[in-house]
Formats: structure tokens, sequence, C-alpha cells
């Protein structure tokens, strides 16, 4: 199991690892074995019908039972199992919280078929800065995934998250199938899997910015990985101040045909002089990334807070297309608002 920074979660994790070598038969880890077991058979024929190897399992279908399950599957079949078990509130005991986590996990190996040691077990919390991308302090290993024809490193240890987000499937998909013959930027990059997409699309060219220097040498693994080769440029820097200096350059700066935009919802990293939050500076960074679209150019915008709310009316004379629901994949599909996406373009006057 992931071993948490945190003294206290380290133990609690420890003692839910050895409640959960002891067969669970109680009526409430019964009815989570036939709600896992129900959606290893709902999602079967679509992750065959799709060739999907890393998917959502279970999120949260039993209230009782919070945990995100992902399945990830490497090309030679071994298969890793990552559970999230969302924080409980305070008003939950933590005694039966800890029951049912060791529940959940006593059930988990057999239902799958995997044995303990590939399965990771994290403790997700809301946070209040980019704390969810600071490193961990075990030694993680990367495993290598496939998704569309693309490789990816993950790791499950080292990380609170993966270097891979599953909710983001269809749009990279059709970042991959829009990027042939085109400048693609991907701002606030990550591990670059946009990016990988966009080459192996067939991008002209690729520019992926971010802030972390670990995340852009994973980027550059990831582009190594798929033995890519080009005009693919990894630029670290805080992606506001980049694009204020991008709009400070003369009338010929470079131009984008295609953007990826994937902001954080909040951050206060050292590395800013201003705390971040996507809910009050949307407006300001979309006009800032448009500016940078060439003629019949088209900006991705997506975001992962829930509550957010598009300021439509500001953002004119920008023409803005939601297209969330088409870009929730299946097993993402009881959780509409796990991310909000929206296609955006200038008009021909703006």
């Amino acid at each position: 199991f992931f071993q948490p920074k945190n003294q206290t979660e380290q133990q609690r994790i420890a003692q839910v690892s050895r409640a959960s070598r002891q067969p669970a038969a109680s009526p409430g880890a019964q009815m989570f074995a036939n709600r896992l077991q129900k959606n290893i058979k709902k999602f079967s024929k679509w992750v065959r019908r799709s060739n999907i190897n890393c998917y959502r399992l279970y999120d949260a279908d039993l209230p009782e039972y919070a945990l995100a399950i992902d399945v990830y599957r490497d090309q030679g079949a071994a298969t890793w199992i990552n559970v999230q078990e969302y924080a409980a509130p305070k008003s939950i005991d933590k005694r039966k919280a800890d029951q049912r986590l060791s529940e959940a996990m006593s059930v988990i190996p057999g239902l799958l078929q995997v044995d303990k040691q590939q399965i990771f077990l994290k403790v997700r919390r809301r946070q209040q800065s980019d704390s969810q991308y600071e490193k961990q302090p075990s030694p993680g290993e990367f495993h290598v995934v496939e998704e569309n024809g693309c490789l990816f490193q993950v790791n499950f240890q080292t990380y609170l998250d993966t270097g891979l987000f599953l909710d983001h499937r269809p749009i990279r998909l059709l970042i991959q199938q829009q990027a042939r013959g085109k400048h693609f930027l991907n701002l606030f990059c990550y591990t670059g899997a946009a990016t990988i997409h966009a080459a192996l699309g067939g991008a002209r060219s690729t520019t992926s910015v971010d802030m972390s220097r670990t995340y852009l040498d994973w980027a550059k693994r990831n582009l190594q990985l798929n033995k890519l080769h080009g005009q693919h440029e990894f630029i670290r820097a805080n992606c506001l101040e980049w694009l204020d200096e991008a709009a400070r350059r003369d009338s010929g700066r470079e131009k984008y045909d295609l953007i990826f935009l994937d902001p954080p919802t909040f951050s206060n990293s050292k590395r800013m002089e201003q705390a971040f939050d996507i809910q009050q500076q949307h407006q300001q960074l979309i006009r800032m990334t448009a500016e940078l679209l060439a003629p019949g150019g088209t900006l991705y915008f997506s975001t992962n807070f829930r509550r957010f709310k598009m300021d439509q009316q500001g953002l004119q004379p920008l023409l803005l297309q939601d297209i969330s629901r088409q870009t929730i994949p299946e097993d993402f599909a009881r959780n509409p608002r796990i991310h909000h996406c929206w296609r955006i373009e200038k008009c021909s006057s703006a």
C-alpha cells in the first residue's frame, strides 16, 4: 500500500493493510463485492471493444465505500489497481471508516484477480494548494501503459496522481485526431499526455509549458518512449507569466492552430508571486491564450473545478461551445461534473 507523508495516516494505512488480510464476511463487504462485480461485468465489453487499458472501475458508487478504483494494464497484460479513498467527513466515525476501507481492500484482490503487491492505496483530500503534485517520500517505480497508440509512464507510489488523468481520455483522442499538420500548444502540460497524442497525430510542432521541472522531465521521457522526433519544445515557466510575455511581443509572435488549456483549480506554489484561482482568473487566462490562436485555430479549455461557472458574457466576442458531455468517458459517466470542457474559437472579426 501507498504510505502517506503524514505519520498518523501511515499508521492508519498499516492497520488497514493488516485488517484487509482477513476475509470480509460482513453484509457491507458483500454489498461492496456485489457492486464491484457488477461494474466488472458492465465495463468488460466496453473495455475490450474500445481497446482501453486504463479506466475507472468504481467511483464511490456506494456512499459507505467512498473509493475511486482505477485499473491500469500494460502491454504485457500486467495489471495494477490504484485505489483512492475520499477522506470521510468528520461526522463519520473513524473506526467505522477504517473498517469499511479494510473490507473493501480485502475484496478487491480476489475479484480483480491481482496480487496485493499490485494494489496501491492513497487518501485523497481537498487540497488548498498544489500539494497534490508534490513528491512523496517513498521511491516509486514507473510502469508503461498504452492509450490510443500512445505509451505513457505512470507511477503509483511516489505521487498522489499517477501521471495520466483518465477522465481526459476523450479530449486527448480528439486532439490526436485534429493535430495533423498543426502547431500545438499545451499549457499546464503536466506529464505531456496531450502533447504525445498531438505528436502521434502528426502535429507539425508541439510546445509544452509547465512550472514543474519534474513533470517536464516526465513529459520528455514520454516523448522518447514513443520514439517521436521533430519540433517539440518544453518550456519551464509560470504559464500566466509566459502568456503575459507572449502578449508583450510584437505582432509577429508565434501562433498556434490547436491549444489545450487545462489549468489547476487552485495553486499557491512558492514559485508563483500570487495564488491562482481558476474561477476568479479564467476570463483573463482564456483571453490571453486565445491571443495565440492562429486564424481558424481551436482552443480546448478544461477544468476539474466542479462548481465552475464560465463567464461567457465577459468572454465575448469569442465563440464558446460547451462540449463537456461529449468529453466525459463512459467510466466517469456517474459523475458528469468530473470536468468541464469548452471548444473556443475566435470570431472572424475578433
